[in-house]
């Protein structure tokens, strides 16, 4: 019924995948470019998710005024002009105008995370929004395994060439070509329009009041932090555990977000046969209790358990979004603001566990994401029935 619509996210969901799991790439490749700390390289993380934070109840608004498909048009032409940044960054070598270019092409993609969440929850009945969603998201996570490929292929590989950052170019401008292509595709679909009857009451104050989204929101920034701190220095992890050189390790990374994607496509049917606050209580002591193997051991086996921490992620994101969201379908656009902003703690959580690990050990500041997952634990026990 829907099979255009669904098509055209998951299209929109695989390029979100893709660019940002290739800041994973950048962490590294920066970081010796610059000669940057664990802290500087982790700037990368912080202005692409400070976009977040401040882009998507603007964002959210756009949408709710110009509806989802115009918002989505937009957000890929946003991300395109982001990209394009990455020359000139390139041309005067200087790491400020590659976090400006990072944090134009972010706002983008909360753009496009804005829209397309919620009108995957809506393009059908409730009861199966979190496995609707998951499909959508196992396309996103197809996008990320890819992208440390190419990333590897394209940028690390020419990490020893020169002091300078041309690697980056050419791959950023192949990306830019490409999103404005689908923009312009995706400008002349006729899609479903989704109107929702919102009376007066549905105002941002209201949707503010709402306990569940608060909860909910707290769980999107507990997850997308570890996620994104896991993936963001897990090239310097295996390296600092194996000795292997930088290359190598970014292959490995893209295990860590296929584990994701593997996840992902099961979770379209656990998500059916159980309830998903269970399932996301399950995951969430899962990847506690990998991180702390990884913690506790050495070699290629704590990289193996660390790794594994993807498959864990893979359904939290969707899960926490329609749980979050249950009960106030009429507020969608605002809900989606709300917790799209909460993707604030990929900017966040990443900085405190640069910060611990230039104070002590890297292994060490990965107790942080441990304690985030122990919230999203929390979370998926109080909301399993």
């Amino acid at each position: 019924m829907h099979r255009k619509a669904l098509s055209a996210l998951t299209v929109l969901f695989f390029m979100m995948g893709f660019i940002t799991c290739l800041n994973d790439i950048l962490v590294p490749y920066l970081k010796k470019v610059f000669e940057l700390t664990y802290t500087q390289a982790a700037l990368v993380q912080f202005f692409f998710f400070m976009a977040y934070g401040l882009a998507s109840i603007p964002a959210s608004k756009m949408i709710e005024k110009w509806g989802y498909q115009k918002g989505m048009v937009i957000g890929f032409v946003t991300t395109a002009l982001g990209c394009l940044l990455f020359y000139p960054a390139v041309s005067f070598h200087t790491y400020a105008l590659f976090l400006f270019a990072l944090f134009i092409l972010a706002s983008g993609i909360v753009v496009l995370q804005v829209a397309g969440n919620p009108y995957v929850s809506v393009l059908g009945p409730a009861e199966t929004s979190s496995s609707r969603l998951t499909m959508t998201q196992a396309f996103n996570s197809l996008g990320t395994f890819l992208a440390p490929f190419f990333g590897s292929a394209l940028i690390l590989s020419k990490i020893e060439d020169s002091g300078s950052a041309d690697a980056v170019k050419y791959p950023y401008l192949i990306i830019a070509f490409t999103l404005i292509i689908i923009a312009i595709v995706l400008s002349r679909l006729t899609l479903p329009k989704i109107n929702f009857n919102s009376d007066n009451s549905d105002t941002w104050k209201n949707a503010l009041s709402k306990k569940g989204l608060w909860l909910g929101m707290l769980g999107i920034f507990a997850y997308v932090g570890a996620e994104v701190t896991i993936g963001s220095f897990f090239v310097s992890f295996i390296q600092e555990t194996t000795a292997m050189i930088e290359v190598d390790a970014a292959n490995l990374v893209a295990f860590y977000w296929g584990g994701a994607m593997v996840g992902r496509f099961l979770g379209i049917f656990t998500l059916k046969k159980f309830t998903p606050g269970r399932v996301l209580f399950i995951h969430s002591l899962m990847a506690i209790a990998l991180i702390l193997i990884a913690v506790r051991s050495s070699g290629m086996f704590s990289v193996y358990a660390l790794m594994m921490v993807g498959f864990c992620n893979s359904i939290m994101f969707p899960t926490i979004f329609t749980l979050a969201l249950q009960g106030h379908e009429e507020m969608a656009e605002k809900a989606s603001g709300l917790m799209s902003t909460a993707i604030l703690g990929g900017a966040i959580i990443p900085i405190l566990t640069g910060l611990m690990a230039d104070s002590y050990t890297l292994k060490f500041s990965l107790l942080i994401p441990a304690v985030c997952y122990f919230y999203i634990a929390y979370f998926g026990l109080i909301r399993k029935n």
